[in-house]
């Protein structure tokens, strides 16, 4: 993986995002020499995901939807949403 000083990058920033989205290849960003960030290409089609996947209070709330539904601690019956639908058509 390529690195960069993030003075560098404010001074190449065109260049080096041209280069991260052709080589498809991430460039590790330091500042005073300690990794800050990434700057990785993305397809347009892979956006949404990627924000959602890396949203600390998406994952958060995934992982406690997930427990609450496997305990059972939290849902509506099948049926019960079905007539909630049906009710209101």
């Amino acid at each position: 993986m390529a690195t960069i000083g993030i003075r560098e990058l404010a001074n190449h920033t065109s260049a080096v995002v041209d280069e991260v989205n052709r080589t498809g290849r991430p460039t590790l960003v330091t500042k005073n020499g300690r990794p800050v960030a990434v700057l990785a290409a993305i397809d347009e089609e892979e956006l949404l995901d990627h924000v959602l996947a890396n949203s600390p209070e998406y994952v958060r709330s995934m992982r406690t939807a997930e427990r609450e539904i496997t305990r059972g601690t939290r849902g509506r019956p099948l049926e019960e949403v079905l007539a909630d639908i049906e009710a209101r058509a």
